[in-house]
C-alpha cells in the first residue's frame, strides 16, 4: 500500500480525532468483534437500566429482565399504597391539635396517652430497599441490536448506511441517537484498541494449554461476552458467566494472574488447577450462543 503524504497523514489524524469527539459526545462507541462467522462492526453504549427498554425477545418465566421488571412494578405498587395511607392519615388528623407536647417533647394520641417515639430500627428495611433499587439502576450495556439479534456489519460504509436508513434497532431509544444519525461518517467508524475483541481465537487459545493462554485476549472476551449476554438477553450466556460459575472462576484467575505481584503469583497457581479442556468447551458453547444471535447485514 502506498505511503501517505504528510498532508494526507494530517487529514487522516484529524478525521480520527473528529470521530472520537463525536463518540465522546453521544456516549456511544464503535466496536469490532471477530467471530467464527467473520469480523463484525457494531455499536455499544452504557446507560442506566432505568433509561432503557430491553430488547424484545421471547422470554420464559425465569428471564432475569422480566423478574427485574416485576420487582419494579411491585415496589411502585407498595409506594403507591403508602402514599394513599399517608393521605388518609392526614385527613383523619386534620384539624386535631399537635399531638406532640411542646413542653416535654413527648407524643400523645387523641386520648392523651403517651405514644412511643419511632424506632430507627424500623427504617432499616426502607434503607435496604433503597440500596437494592440503586443496585438495580446500575449502568448496563446496549448494542446496535434488534429483537435479541446483534446487528453486525463487515465495512464501515455498510454500518453508516444502516445508521442513516432509519431502520428500527435498540439504540434508537437513546437521547443522543439523532446526533449519530445526522453526523456519522464512515471514517468515524474506527474502534479503539480496547473496543476490539477476538472471540474467534478464544477456544483455540485455551486448547493450547496453560502456558500459551493469552490473558488479555481471554479477559477481553469475557467482558464483551457478558455485555452481549446481558444486552441480547441470552440466558445461557448469562448463566455460563455468572458469579461462581467455572468460567467466572477462570476470569477471576486470569485477572489475578495479569495483576502481577503476589496476587499474580496466586492467580497463576489457580489457573494451573483449571482444566484447559473444560474451559475450552465452556467457551465454545458461549461463543456458539453469541454467534447464533448475530444478524449479518452485508
Amino acid at each position: 500500500m502506498a505511503s501517505q503524504s504528510p498532508e494526507e497523514e494530517l487529514a487522516t489524524a484529524q478525521e480520527g480525532l473528529s470521530g472520537r469527539e463525536l463518540w465522546d459526545e453521544v456516549r456511544i462507541r464503535p466496536v469490532e468483534i471477530a467471530m467464527p462467522g467473520g469480523v463484525g462492526l457494531t455499536l455499544r453504549a452504557y446507560r442506566k437500566a432505568s433509561e432503557l427498554t430491553p430488547t424484545e425477545v421471547e422470554v420464559d418465566e425465569d428471564d432475569p429482565f422480566e423478574a427485574r421488571e416485576r420487582a419494579r412494578e411491585a415496589r411502585e405498587a407498595v409506594e403507591a399504597d403508602a402514599v394513599v395511607d399517608d393521605e388518609f392519615a392526614a385527613l383523619v388528623t386534620e384539624g386535631d391539635p399537635d399531638p406532640k407536647d411542646s413542653k416535654t417533647g413527648t407524643i400523645r394520641d387523641e386520648n392523651g396517652d403517651l405514644v412511643a417515639e419511632p424506632d430507627p430500627e424500623d427504617f432499616k428495611d426502607d434503607e435496604a430497599d433503597e440500596a437494592a433499587a440503586e443496585a438495580e439502576d446500575e449502568e448496563v450495556p446496549v448494542f446496535l441490536s434488534n429483537r435479541g439479534k446483534l446487528l453486525a456489519f463487515k465495512t464501515p460504509e455498510s454500518l453508516v448506511s444502516f445508521i442513516q436508513s432509519g431502520a428500527p434497532h435498540d439504540l434508537a431509544q437513546l437521547d443522543t441517537w439523532a446526533t449519530v444519525a445526522e453526523r456519522v461518517e464512515s471514517s468515524d467508524v474506527d474502534p479503539l484498541p480496547d473496543d476490539r475483541y477476538e472471540l474467534d481465537l478464544v477456544v483455540e487459545n485455551l486448547r493450547g494449554g496453560h502456558d500459551t493462554w493469552d490473558l488479555s485476549l481471554l479477559i477481553a472476551a469475557g467482558e464483551v461476552a457478558r455485555d452481549l449476554g446481558h444486552a441480547l438477553r441470552l440466558k445461557p450466556v448469562i448463566l455460563a458467566l455468572s458469579p461462581g460459575s467455572p468460567l467466572d472462576d477462570l476470569d477471576e484467575s486470569l485477572r489475578s494472574a495479569e495483576s502481577g505481584g503476589m496476587g499474580g503469583f496466586f492467580g497463576r497457581r489457580k489457573l494451573r488447577k483449571i482444566g484447559a479442556q473444560q474451559a475450552s468447551l465452556g467457551w465454545r458453547s458461549v461463543i456458539g450462543k453469541i454467534s447464533a444471535a448475530v444478524d449479518w447485514r452485508d
